[in-house]
């Protein structure tokens, strides 16, 4: 690994409330060598004197950041992302050290693949709704007296335990991933697009209902997550899907058929 896979790393903020906070992680991300930062429909303005004032000399990283309405609109082109989080979720998922957790986002998989750390609003975090659509997930210990870590100071730990990984051979021990270095992966745009097709035709053929299509959906998506799949075996999971269609449609305009697929 080299000083460019941090490049590739992008620094993806949800809602943040504070233009206090958006400079000094903009300033804190130029200290340890990233440059990418992403604004999630910002309740604040980045451009601010206020931000500017904290950014000091990374007021580059500020006119270049991003700004998306939704979080899968700022992740679209990666493959890999991780979320911080202390939330507690209906589906136990581990919760990692970002010293273990943070060298797999530079892993050299391929070399133009972006990869995400995602951080949620200083109120509330990320909901469980967007921890969807992370595939790992990491925590920052800290005291049980006052557990509470400030945005900005979140994203310094993490951006300087991602300077440290480059260095860090440790790093191919720590990621547990399966080797997809030779495939080309999926990206999470097209995991989404597939779990939306997927979730339409179960609604159509009842196994799944409006009333509990999000859980069980919620379900696939952390099974297809920890699956890492690649482009190929996405296309080949659309076509399985397109085929459902097209033999339903075909049943349902047979003469003589039963409405629904048995």
């Amino acid at each position: 690994m080299t000083e460019s896979a941090l490049d590739r790393v992008r620094i993806i903020l949800v809602e943040p409330a504070g233009a206090l906070n958006v400079g000094s992680i903009a300033r804190i991300m130029k200290n340890m060598g990233l440059s990418h930062l992403v604004l999630v429909n910002p309740q604040c303005d980045p451009g601010s004197a206020e931000a500017r004032q904290m950014a000091v000399h990374a007021d580059d990283v500020l006119e270049a950041a991003q700004i998306t309405k939704t979080l899968p609109d700022a992740l679209k082109g990666c493959h890999r992302a991780i979320a911080t989080t202390v939330r507690t979720r209906a589906i136990a998922t581990p919760l990692e050290h970002p010293r273990d957790a943070l060298p797999w986002l530079l892993e050299n998989f391929q070399a133009d693949g972006q990869t995400a750390l995602i951080f949620g609003a200083e109120e509330r975090g990320l909901s469980n709704e967007e921890l969807n659509y992370a595939q790992r997930f990491v925590y920052i210990p800290s005291s049980a007296v006052y557990p509470s870590l400030n945005l900005a100071q979140a994203v310094a730990i993490c951006c300087y335990e991602l300077s440290q990984a480059l260095d860090d051979q440790r790093s191919e021990i720590r990621s547990f991933a399966p080797d997809t270095r030779t495939l080309e992966p999926a990206s999470l745009d097209a995991i989404e697009a597939y779990c939306q097709h997927l979730e339409r035709l179960l609604l159509k053929i009842g196994y799944l209902h409006p009333h509990t299509a999000n859980s069980r959906m919620e379900k696939i998506r952390r099974l297809l997550n920890r699956a890492y799949p690649s482009a190929a075996e996405v296309a080949l999971l659309r076509g399985v899907l397109r085929q459902g269609e097209w033999a339903l449609n075909t049943q349902n305009q047979s003469p003589g058929s039963d409405s629904k697929l048995l």
